[in-house]
């Protein structure tokens, strides 16, 4: 193999692993999420909040989630640059036989995803870094009353509902070009990769999108 070439697949390795990574912390950012949605007036959440805030171990994992993101953002863009130079066309993921619509637009979900997720640090992490300003009268770091007040407004809502629609497909799409990526991918057990990957994004997806769906309709 020439440079090049493993230089490109040493790419499509680190975006595949961070991609992993910051799918198993969804998860646990999900299950915290979700807390505030029992109806016990915040108390789990903001139990289970204060223990990540001041945790080391959790502080230092929050530096290579921030990584994480870094990396899995910088690499997919050089990848749909480098693949948009080469083939003179539309975006391809790692195999040429994947023809779905997603999978062909898989940079573009991405690019949402990203979009979004300014969105989301701007309204809570930023403010309780005091990088933005938290709604009136709220403490920078009482995430829980910051919920109530902001997805019970309709637009923020739609934004946050229509952007883990969009999270939902890519997430479907990098499960599995993940597993492919790194050799996992057989056809012996390729449609329970499938399968996994499908119920793993409608779970994620679902379940953030429960929350303002919550606080809107339910609270």
């Amino acid at each position: 193999m020439n440079s090049q070439l493993l230089s490109s697949l040493g790419r499509k390795l680190a975006i595949a692993l961070a991609g992993l990574f910051l799918m198993v912390f969804l998860v646990v950012h999900l299950y915290i999420n979700l807390l505030m949605t029992k109806n016990d007036g915040g108390e789990s959440f903001r139990a289970a909040a204060d223990f990540m805030g001041h945790n080391p171990f959790v502080q230092a994992f929050e530096i290579v989630l921030f990584g994480g993101f870094i990396l899995h953002i910088i690499i997919g863009i050089i990848l749909w640059i480098r693949n948009t130079i080469a083939r003179g066309r539309g975006y391809k993921v790692w195999n040429k036989s994947e023809t779905s619509f997603f999978s062909k637009y898989m940079f573009h979900t991405g690019m949402i995803v990203l979009a979004f997720l300014v969105f989301h640090l701007t309204n809570f992490y930023f403010v309780k870094e005091g990088l933005a300003s938290p709604p009136d009268g709220m403490a920078k770091d009482d995430f829980y009353n910051m919920a109530i007040v902001l997805f019970q407004r309709p637009l923020f809502s739609i934004i946050y509902l229509v952007s883990f629609l969009f999270l939902g497909f890519h997430l479907n799409h990098a499960f599995q070009s993940a597993f492919q990526t790194l050799g996992w991918h057989h056809s012996k057990y390729a449609s329970y990769v499938r399968g996994f990957g499908t119920l793993y994004a409608i779970v994620i997806s679902l379940g953030f999108a429960y929350i303002p769906v919550y606080f809107l309709f339910i609270y």
